[in-house]
Formats: C-alpha cells, structure tokens, sequence
C-alpha cells in the first residue's frame, strides 16, 4: 500500500503528466483556427460583406494574440487561475456569438460583435501562456521539441473539433459555434489543476529519449488518421454511426500519451533508486560575489572584443581560444593594464525583461518575421472559406481541416528539426524559419494562379510553413532572452501575428475581393437589364457580393508570396547576428 501511495504521488508530480495535460488542452486552445468555417454562417445569418467580415477576423486574430493580461496573471496567480479565467472568456465570448447568430439574442452592431469574437479567442492566450510556461520550465532541455508538440496540437485542434461536430451530424451549422464556446472551457476547467511547474529540471531520466519519440509517433498517427478521415468523409456519404465510430478512435488516440507517465510512475523501479538521477549533482564551492561578478565582467569583455574568426574555429578550438583571452583580460585587469568596462543590462542567451528585450534589434527581427511570414499565412486561414469558394469548392470544412493537420505537423517537424539544427551543429535556430518562410512564398503562388488542385498543395504548404513559425519563435525567444520573462517576451511577439493579419485581412485581401466582386456584379446587372424583369429573380440581385474565380485573390497571394520572401531575409540577418551566441550555447555539448 506505501508503494502505490508513493507510485500515485510520483504520477500526481510527474513532468509527463503536465505535459500530457498540456496538450489535450492544447488540442482545444487553436478554436480560431475554426473561423473559416464558422464565418460563412456569421455571414449569411447577420448579412455582413467580405468587408464586414473581414473585420472580424481581425478581432478574431487580435484576440488570439493580444496576451499581455494572460502574461501578467501567469506572473500573479496560480496557473490554473489564470486558464479558469481563459475558459470563462471563451464561453462568454462565443456563447454570446451564437446566441446572436441563432436569434436568441438581439442583434448586436459589428463593432459589438468584434468585441465578443476578442473576447472569447483572448481566452486561448490564457491556454498557449500556461501550458507553455509550465511545460518549458519543467524541460529546460527539451525547448524545442515540446514547443513544438504543444503548439502543433493547437494547430490541430481546429481538425479535432470539426470531426467531433462531424459526429453530431447537426444540420445547423451554428451549433458548430455553441461547440466553440463550450468544448474547450470545458476540457479546461476539468484539467486546469495538472497544469503547473513541478520541479522537472530533477526528473531528467534515460528514458526521457524513449518517451518523447512515443509522444511523436502519436501526434504523427494522429494527423495520418485524421487526414485519412477528412478525405474519406470528403469523397463519400458516411453514416452517422461510422462518423462516431471515427471519432472515438481519434479520441483514444489523442489520450494514448498517458501511458509515458503511467509507465514512469508504476510500471518503473520506484523513485527512491533513482534519486540520483532525479537530484542534481552537488555543486562544488560557489566563489564569492566578488569573483562571479568579476567572472562575468571579464567574460562580457571577451564576448565584446574577441575577434570575429574566433567564432569560426571548430568548438573545442573556439573555448580553447576564448578561455586564453579571458585569462589576459584577468591578469590585465588584476594588474590595472587595462580597464575593463561594466556591461549595460544582460547579453544574448541571459533573462532579459520586456523593456531590455524592446531595444535589442533581434528582438525586433523576429517580431517582423513573424508580423510578415505569420500574417499572411493567419490570412489565408481566415479567409479559407471564401477562397475555396471562389475557387468553386462546395466543401470549405475539409481545406480548414487539412490546413489545421499540416499547421499541426509544421510545428511538430519544425520543432524536431530545429532541434537537430541547435544541437547537433550548434547553428541557430532560425534558418529553420528561413526555410519555412519560402515554403510559404510558395504556396502563396499556388493559391494565387487557381489550377485545378492548387487549393490542395498551397494549403500543404501554407499550413507547414504557418505552423513552424510557432513551434520555432517561442524556442528562439527563450534561447536569446531567457526564461525569466518568457510569458511577456513571447506574448508581445505573437502580436506580429495578428498586426500582419490587419494589414493582410483587414485592409488588402477584403479591399481586393469586394472590388472584384463589385465588377462581376455590374456584369451581371448588365445580363439583367438585357434579359428582363423574369431572369433578375431567378439571379437574385439582392444577394451579397460573391466573388467567383482566381482572381479574387491572385493579386492578395502575390504579395503575400513577396512579404514572406522579405520574411526570410530578415530570418537569415537573424541567423548571421545569432551564430556566436548559439555557438555559446550548444557548442559546448558538441566538444
């Protein structure tokens, strides 16, 4: 009985289990991934234009960026505070949408419906910020590949909603908002106790290697599964017992990782025989403050005056080399030869606040990356629906599930690969970016020309590029800045995201559509004129504007093709200015 109480407790405190924790609410935290297939409804139930509709989306997008409040109540109070009040935003805010799009509620002016989508998107920046907080501090090691599984299952949760509405078969699609509003708060309110800190810099285990590539095939079969669902369901007519057969399948799947704890905790040789393992090594004597603080000085007098070939040597040569200059500088500065200046707040790779991370250039190099490569990607999800529909798909809820399984394996395999890229090369991180940002330029040219299944590779490529901006810029952050701050740090950089879907969205792929749309209109009222009273009911002149064919938005995805190759320069001006500090940072494990 002792044994199993203390088995139990190892589950209760075990890092796996918050990291579990953290992804099955991670799978509810991307419902502004769904926009594009809520948004037809909004559209046709409140008689809003692309104009209209286009501003919503941008409140949908500044929502799900704007985490400065999630940020500073993750400093304040306990973590699972801070998702209750997430789950309360989301429930409020789209609960609210549904009763308006239903007629259970007055009719609110756009401006008001604008607030209502920010606030229940804001609730997923109370998600994103605690599981990541939790999980990057309990895998200080690990940066890389748990961002990346973490924010691919957000990537994936507009999927993983969509075949759980496909199973309730509901004709009206608005019920598919009141899903929105309660599925995930939810999830949350059920979880939101598992989600802390737990001391996981002591857990480190041999088997940690095994347990992550467990965690990788699973959200690699469940994107295969839900992708192989998504194009049966597409192609054919399926019964309503077999949608939830799938589904339940895809549930158990999404809850296999519970295993890598269960196993850790009662499947394992009990803790006590790996204390060792589990408590870090003791520390020799800590010189006194004096000499740390002159350690660091002479050390910031290095990093400054070193020559640049030294950062080109190989790493065993490079420490060899540094540590010969730190001694000169020493015994020069013991000797009073030379002066050695006080540096001005932390370098690279130390914790900075958000006011000292503000006057970096890198720090800005990755806000615009992401405003640029992030924005027009985020604009193509929420302007989905209308794009395939221009393109004359009927289906718009299939391109809105696969682009949700490839943003979801774009983060996944960036954030393996931009692991591999840090760790065994000591290169920096963001030349991962630069690939996934002319991935993008890309896809954006598929879209853009309309040939017949260009809508199916541009969403592949769009969706894998998206996707790995998220999995690579939160790693970087933490790596450059540190992870003092890192909820601040990586909250103001998400507001590139919707700051590019503004630009985008809001004011270039509206403006376009709506002209285009204006133009075939007149051509049709001319058809009108000429054919009489007869035929102009049956066209239905008092409908919306409609766009129809690849022009509404080839000028849109030509531009977007050119910001993300901008993009990519700017990831690779990062790369250059990064590869000492990264050479700092994982060098040493390669010698």
């Amino acid at each position: 009985m002792g044994r199993l109480k203390a088995s139990f407790g190892s589950f209760i405190n075990n890092r796996w289990l918050v990291f579990v924790a953290a992804t099955w609410i991670q799978s509810c935290a991307g419902v502004g991934y769904l926009f594009g297939s809520i948004s037809p409804v909004i559209k046709s139930s409140l008689g809003y234009n692309q104009t209209q509709l286009s501003k919503l989306g941008v409140a949908k997008d500044l929502g799900d960026s704007v985490g400065f409040l999630a940020g500073t109540l993750s400093e304040i109070l306990p973590l699972w505070a801070a998702l209750l009040v997430g789950a309360l935003q989301n429930l409020i805010g789209y609960g609210w949408v549904w009763l308006v799009v239903t007629g259970r509620a007055p009719v609110l002016p756009l401006w008001a419906m604008c607030i209502l989508i920010f606030v229940g998107t804001n609730g997923e920046t109370y998600f994103n910020t605690a599981a990541l907080v939790s999980c990057v501090q309990n895998f200080p090691k690990s940066r890389g590949p748990v961002v990346g599984i973490l924010k691919g299952f957000a990537g994936l949760g507009g999927a993983i909603l969509t075949q759980v509405y496909y199973m309730i078969h509901s004709p009206d699609h608005a019920n598919l908002i009141f899903m929105v509003a309660v599925g995930p708060a939810m999830v949350v309110i059920a979880l939101m106790f598992f989600i802390r800190p737990v001391g996981g810099h002591r857990q480190v285990r041999p088997s940690d290697g095994s347990s992550f590539t467990i965690v990788y095939s699973v959200c690699l079969l469940l994107a295969a599964y839900l992708m192989g669902v998504m194009l049966v369901q597409d192609l054919v007519d399926v019964a309503p017992t077999i949608a939830t057969i799938l589904t339940v399948i895809m549930i158990v799947i999404l809850l296999f990782p519970i295993v890598v704890p269960i196993s850790l905790s009662f499947c394992l040789e009990p803790r006590g025989s790996l204390e060792e393992v589990l408590l870090p090594k003791p520390e020799k004597q800590e010189p006194s403050n004096s000499e740390q603080d002159s350690n660091e000085v002479i050390f910031s007098e290095v990093e400054d005056e070193k020559p640049k070939e030294v950062d080109l040597l190989p790493a065993a040569e490079r420490q060899k080399r540094i540590a010969q200059l730190q001694s000169k500088l020493a015994q020069a500065a013991a000797e009073g030869a030379v002066r050695v200046r006080r540096r001005r707040g932390p370098h690279r790779g130390e914790d900075f606040t958000l006011m000292q991370a503000l006057i970096k250039a890198d720090f800005w190099l990755i806000f615009l990356s992401m405003l640029l490569g992030g924005g027009s990607g985020l604009t193509v999800i929420d302007n989905l629906g209308q794009m395939s529909q221009s393109l004359g798909y009927d289906n718009t809820h299939i391109f809105v599930s696969l682009i949700s399984i490839w943003n979801f394996l774009g983060r996944i395999g960036a954030g393996y690969f931009s692991e591999v890229v840090v760790r065994d090369y000591a290169y920096p991180r963001p030349v991962a970016l630069v690939v996934a940002q002319f991935v993008m330029a890309i896809g954006h040219v598929f879209i853009a020309m309309g040939w017949p299944g260009a809508m199916h590779i541009g969403t592949l490529l769009i969706g894998l590029g998206y996707g790995s901006h998220w999995a690579i810029m939160p790693a970087t952050a933490s790596e450059l800045f540190g992870l003092k701050k890192f909820g601040a740090l990586y909250n103001f950089l998400t507001l590139g995201n919707p700051a590019g879907s503004l630009v985008f969205s809001g004011l270039l792929a509206s403006y376009i559509y709506d002209r285009e749309a204006e133009k075939q209109a007149h051509g049709h009222n001319d058809l009108i004129q000429n054919s009489g009273s007869i035929l102009s009911g049956m066209l239905g002149v008092d409908q919306p504007l409609k766009c129809e064919g690849s022009v509404c938005y080839f000028l849109t995805s030509m531009i977007m093709s050119g910001f993300c190759i901008v993009a990519a320069v700017l990831s690779m001006i990062l790369v250059y200015r990064t590869k000492s500090v990264y050479a700092h940072l994982y060098g040493k494990s390669r010698t």
